[in-house]
């Protein structure tokens, strides 16, 4: 079992920053097998993938390239999402996800709120 805690979400205005952070508690030692990913939803939409870093490769959705930075820190048990030249439609629910490569189950946090004022 894996327990992912998100933090660093807040309100900011349209062109600031945040970074996001990935806990990981539980069977840590298998962390390293997993992929991990940020997501998010807004109101009323579908949950999206943001960005996914796996076997040391990134991946990030069209909309948020050159804006967004995923990393993980595995000494720490801990994933980032640097988050710059923040949007309105970036507002939504932060989630970041742990995949187990071997069955696909995945884990996910609780979540983050972002919020960007205009």
């Amino acid at each position: 079992q894996v327990q992912l805690v998100e933090s660093g979400g807040g309100l900011v205005q349209a062109g600031g920053s945040l970074r996001l952070s990935c806990s990981a508690s539980g069977s840590t030692n298998l962390i390293n097998f997993m992929g991990l990913g940020w997501y998010r939803q807004a109101p009323g939409k579908q949950r999206e993938l943001v960005a996914e870093i796996s076997g040391g490769r990134t991946n990030y959705a069209d909309s948020v390239k050159g804006r967004f930075t995923i990393s993980r820190d595995n000494a720490k048990n801990t994933m980032y999402l640097q988050l710059n030249s923040l949007k309105p439609e970036d507002t939504a629910v932060y989630y970041c996800s742990a995949k187990r490569m071997w069955d696909g189950y995945s884990y996910w946090g609780q979540g983050t709120q972002v919020t960007v004022s205009s």
